[in-house]
């Protein structure tokens, strides 16, 4: 069966040029046009070709007046697109070739001339850098406030006790700052991987053309920082096959998403029923259609699950570029709908996790309640025994042990045994051992750098908003 040939719009001609006898057939357009993914790069392809244009006639490769008719004609486009009236044609395959057919509509052979010492090829990969270097602005802003929101909420929870958990087994007491400023940490560090990739790719290829550079007088650095770049790439085939910014900005985004993902399972937990530590509101929960009584974490789980999305956007990509030779393959057209589908899924992640973590009411009596089950102090008084006693801590874990299972034949807590009964197992135990027993005295003996007593706690919010917010 032959398939039939699509029909074009005005101009398309120009996209396979006079080589081409014929059309192609629908299916080579249903794989090959690119233009419903990144008509996105409008805002940034527009702007590259502005500062493109300005530097030919700087450099005396078009005439000042085709410069000025080109650069109207871009400000009309752009117009046309903000506003809505803008027609994408499928038949010119991509970004680029809509707007040069939309140029020449409006400015006539001039428009030809703005292609002049470039190609498809650097202009996308300019236009991607451009839109990422963005995207990565607007992540650190929202990843900013996320963390502020979690320095408040730890601030205020400083001294609130809760189970520190291991193996999701209770382990030994913490406060609710200290775990809440785990994350605000992590996402530090997320950051700081944006700055990183943000930086590195802060290089402009336009200029390269399609492979090898060109014969006429550009100047590449001129096109560079009008375009806010650190300067332009420094090889010409780097510049057009390169698409490791990409790669590093999926890589990133999909370790941001495991941590997004990590503290969204926390919320399900504590808002369960088993759990009982927190609750959100009406505004981040939904309803059962057959179980009136239920109150789900949708929110929650649906940011755990969204994680799935940003790592296979990374394979994606990975997958595409790993067997390419230089220079440039159309492969690479498959970079940007995953690079756009993860930024916008942590984009909304990121978003609905801030605003759960506003919204969360946390039940502190019962927190501090199951603090001390599963006998968390259990090490407080293994430590003290080193510390009072001399008693090397294999010894005073091997004697607090006999006691927990002293205190579970009783059924009682460790500071629920008396002294006597302590003495039976260690003769050197005094009452001084009650100190550190209890979920509150062993949080507050956790004064090391970095710990979770409540004193230390606040100090390190105070470091927190110094180092990400203020």
């Amino acid at each position: 069966m032959t398939a039939k040939s699509a029909t074009r719009a005005p101009g398309a001609g120009t996209v396979r040029g006079a080589r081409f006898g014929a059309q192609p057939s629908d299916l080579m357009d249903a794989i090959n046009v690119s233009i419903d993914v990144d008509k996105r790069l409008h805002g940034e392809d527009i702007a590259a070709s502005k500062a493109h244009c300005a530097m030919l006639v700087r450099q005396g490769i078009i005439s000042e007046a085709d410069g000025d008719a080109i650069l109207g004609g871009l400000d009309t486009i752009a117009k046309e697109i903000a506003e809505g009236r803008f027609s994408f044609h499928r038949s010119l395959e991509d970004i680029h070739m809509n707007v040069e057919s939309r140029l020449a509509e409006l400015v006539g052979d001039a428009a030809g001339r703005l292609h002049t010492a470039r190609s498809r090829n650097d202009q996308v990969a300019t236009d991607l850098r451009l839109w990422l270097r963005q995207t990565l602005d607007d992540m650190d802003a929202a990843l900013a406030g996320l963390q502020e929101v979690l320095i408040d909420k730890a601030e205020a929870h400083a001294g609130t006790v809760m189970p520190g958990f291991t193996h999701l087994q209770a382990a030994q007491p913490v406060t609710l700052g200290h775990h809440l400023l785990a994350y605000v940490e992590m996402f530090g560090r997320d950051r700081g991987r944006a700055a990183d990739c943000r930086r590195r790719l802060n290089q402009c290829p336009l200029g390269a053309a399609a492979l090898a550079g060109t014969s006429f007088p550009i100047d590449r650095r001129m096109t560079a920082e009008a375009l806010g770049f650190d300067g332009p790439c420094a090889n010409s085939l780097d510049a057009v096959s390169d698409r490791d910014f990409a790669m590093e900005f999926l890589g990133l985004a999909a370790v941001l998403a495991v941590h997004l993902s990590r503290l969204a399972e926390e919320i399900v937990l504590w808002c369960s029923d088993a759990f009982g530590f927190a609750r959100l509101s009406d505004a981040f929960t939904t309803g059962s259609s057959i179980m009136p009584q239920k109150r789900n974490p949708d929110a929650a789980e649906l940011v755990r699950a969204k994680t799935g999305r940003v790592i296979g956007a990374l394979t994606t990509v990975l997958v595409a570029m790993k067997g390419l030779p230089l220079a440039y393959a159309k492969d690479m057209q498959e970079d940007k709908e995953p690079v756009f589908d993860a930024a916008d899924t942590l984009a909304l992640c990121i978003a609905v996790i801030t605003g759960m973590v506003q919204d969360i009411a946390f039940a502190t009596e019962r927190m501090k309640a199951a603090a001390g089950e599963g006998y968390a102090t259990a090490t407080d008084l293994a430590d003290w025994l080193v510390r009072v006693l001399a008693m090397p801590f294999r010894e005073a874990h091997h004697v607090t042990g006999r006691l927990v299972r002293l205190a579970e034949q009783k059924g009682c807590g460790l500071e629920d045994l008396s002294l006597e009964e302590m003495g039976a197992v260690e003769a050197g135990i005094t009452a001084d051992v009650f100190d550190v027993l209890g979920v509150e005295n062993s949080v507050k003996s956790r004064t090391s750098f970095g710990g979770t007593a409540p004193d230390t706690v606040r100090a390190a919010v105070a470091e927190a908003r110094r180092r990400f917010v203020d």
